[in-house]
């Protein structure tokens, strides 16, 4: 433990009782942080806060249900966070994935429920934390996104329009929170293991009349390292994000996607 200099570091990471949050928040109980994750459903969060301890007795776990869709369940997450873990020095808000689909296949409720997940919870989550954060070398802000922001992917016109505002976000958090030393960056995940990414694969594999594992192998082969990533290994990322030996990067979106997106910028 202590390799990034992250012990007592409190921080509450959303949508992590599985898939990429809950690979964030393992990361981040092994480096010896303090972390609450979040779920939807209590069950859903008592299971991750009984296994995460199980997995890293002695670490300091705990676990709050809310809905990010609504303004009142963020304010009360963020809070409660605070109140657990007797402060707050680390945000890393991490979407609930949306469904897969195309345009003229997602329904105009759809289009507003996930604007709200998507592009307003977050603005939501973080006025709330900053009546908590303090400025400082280690902690902040982390946004996780998708590398559809910079090349859409098909089926997902979701997460390709709508994530896009996050980074719009970053950059302004970016100018205003930098004189307080309050760091905000973001990381834009590819393919990894997760629920979402087969969800996809099985999408395709109906349309097509494949196996499932036909598509995920073709997936990975389409990233340069051949292969999807594990969620921890997004995870190293973000706990590298609030440590202080990231202590100069500011309002950068950094891909993590095993060399899958081509563009230079």
């Amino acid at each position: 433990m202590g390799r990034l200099g992250l012990e007592g570091l409190r921080v509450l990471v959303t949508a992590s009782t599985r898939g990429l949050g809950r690979g964030v928040a393992e990361v981040l109980l092994e480096e010896g942080a303090s972390v609450v994750v979040n779920g939807s459903s209590v069950e859903s969060v008592e299971r991750a806060v009984s296994q995460l301890g199980s997995r890293y007795p002695g670490s300091e776990v705990y676990g709050v249900a809310a809905d990010l869709r609504s303004a009142g369940e963020a304010a009360r997450l963020v809070d409660e966070a605070a109140r657990l873990l007797g402060g707050l020095d680390g945000l890393v808000y991490v979407p609930p994935p949306p469904p897969a689909g195309r345009v003229g296949e997602v329904g105009e409720g759809e289009w507003r429920v996930w604007a709200e997940a998507l592009a307003l919870a977050p603005v939501w989550a973080v006025r709330r934390a900053l009546r908590h954060l303090r400025g400082g070398p280690r902690g902040g802000i982390v946004f996780v996104t998708s590398v559809a922001v910079r090349e859409p992917i098909p089926d997902i016109v979701l997460s390709n329009t709508l994530r896009i505002s996050i980074h719009g976000l970053v950059r302004s958090l970016a100018r205003e929170l930098g004189p307080q030393g309050i760091r905000v960056n973001a990381v834009l995940p590819g393919y990894f293991l997760t629920d979402r990414v087969r969800g996809l694969a099985e999408k395709r594999a109906r349309e097509r009349g494949v196996p499932v594992e036909e598509v995920l192998r073709e997936i990975g082969e389409s990233v340069p390292l051949r292969r999807v990533g594990e969620p921890r290994e997004l995870g190293w990322v973000v706990a590298f994000l609030l440590s202080p030996l990231a202590s100069y990067v500011h309002g950068a979106s950094i891909p993590v996607d095993g060399g899958r997106l081509y563009s230079v910028f």
